[in-house]
């Protein structure tokens, strides 16, 4: 059964949320304040977080930054009735991996959910892809490291080596790449997952004799040891 922290003051909303989850088969676990979340999440463990922006005591934001400066990497959905562009960019830079405006529908939080915690396998279970070519991934620390040298990579670009790692020697259209590691359907106008794979190749690759991620033309791009050939 997974488990659903609910971070809400609201007792309607958290009545609303809490009988819907329930009856399909979440655990959920309700609180009204910022630094008790906090204190709960580092004390056990749950599936997804919920969390409200507008709290008693300190915001949903904040809450969001404590709990990433502190490696916590469960998945958290911020819903909320702040619904400005300038609200949600704010709330994905503070390490939320969802934002729902209110008033919503059950449904649509629901399918917001199941797919928070699809995406959420790739980085639990990964045991077999911690270790490949020298790349070393840490996910208690969430660091990593290449021939022991510290690669300092952001939680996006961690993220992003992680579904390379599982997907090792496997050519990754940008299509599979965005919905993976961002959470959101592929523009085709967008240089994103481009921009981000040279912040990623910067750090993996430079300074080092052997490059590992490579372009695939007409695909996208792999993680492979030796050199991407058509031929191949």
């Amino acid at each position: 059964m997974n488990k659903v922290l609910l971070v809400e003051d609201d007792p309607r909303v958290a009545s609303f949320i809490t009988r819907g989850l329930e009856e399909h088969l979440y655990e959920v676990k309700t609180i009204t304040k910022g630094f008790e979340a906090i204190k709960e999440v580092m004390e056990n463990e749950y599936n997804i977080i919920i969390l409200d922006i507008m709290l008693p005591d300190i915001t949903g934001f904040e809450v969001c930054e404590v709990l990433r400066s502190r490696k916590i990497i469960v998945p958290i959905l911020i819903l909320s009735a702040l619904d400005t562009p300038h609200e949600k960019v704010k709330g994905l830079q503070a390490g939320a991996d969802d934002y729902l405006a209110k008033p919503f529908l059950f449904e649509e939080l629901l399918a917001r959910i199941n797919a928070q915690l699809r995406r959420a396998e790739f980085s639990t279970g990964i045991l077999d892809f911690q270790s490949y070519a020298g790349v070393e991934i840490n996910m208690k620390e969430q660091s990593a490291t290449r021939d022991g040298k510290e690669l300092n990579l952001s939680s996006r670009e961690l993220k992003l080596l992680i579904f390379f790692m599982k997907n090792r020697e496997k050519a990754l259209s940008r299509i599979e790449i965005a919905q993976a590691v961002w959470n959101i359907d592929f523009d085709t106008t967008s240089n994103t997952v481009d921009v981000y794979i040279n912040y990623l190749r910067n750090k993996i690759d430079k300074n080092f004799p052997t490059p590992l991620i490579h372009t695939v033309k007409g695909t996208g791009y792999m993680l492979k040891q030796k050199s991407y050939e058509s031929k191949e």
